[in-house]
């Protein structure tokens, strides 16, 4: 396989991995902000009870969406790879630290928040491959 086709193969494999992380945090985001009194106490059994907390749960979905912009920009536009790259690696590495955090402060939640945590660390980690291919790529440090 000729050079431009290796690197070709590359930004395909980036691509897809962006839209899959994209896909994937909508339904997640929805769930914490879109009504949160419903899918968190049927989820977590989570009392959303407060303007405050709905405000916040809500915050944390435009957080998350706004996230879902910028690795679909990254999946499309090639200058925005890199930075759609480490977006991708700091929010997921960053989540599962925390609940690593919470696991070891706290216990063992709930089952889904266990696989979000897995998910999490896989996710960032293959970000971090793919940024440092990227980066190899365009001959940068």
């Amino acid at each position: 396989m000729n050079k431009s086709m290796k690197i070709m193969n590359k930004s395909m494999k980036t691509r897809a991995f962006l839209i899959f992380c994209a896909v994937g945090l909508v339904p997640i985001a929805l769930g914490y902000g879109a009504k949160p009194s419903l899918t968190l106490d049927a989820l977590f059994g989570i009392n959303v009870d407060t303007i405050n907390l709905t405000h916040i749960m809500r915050a944390v979905m435009g957080l998350y969406l706004g996230m879902v912009m910028l690795w679909l920009l990254g999946a499309f536009r090639k200058s925005m790879e890199g930075p759609a790259l480490v977006a991708c690696a700091v929010f997921m590495l960053g989540l599962a630290v925390g609940r690593i955090l919470s696991f070891v402060m706290d216990g063992l939640p709930h089952w889904l928040l266990i696989v979000y945590a897995v998910l999490e660390i896989a996710l960032g980690l293959v970000a971090v491959h793919l940024l440092r291919q990227h980066r190899a790529e365009v001959g940068a440090p």
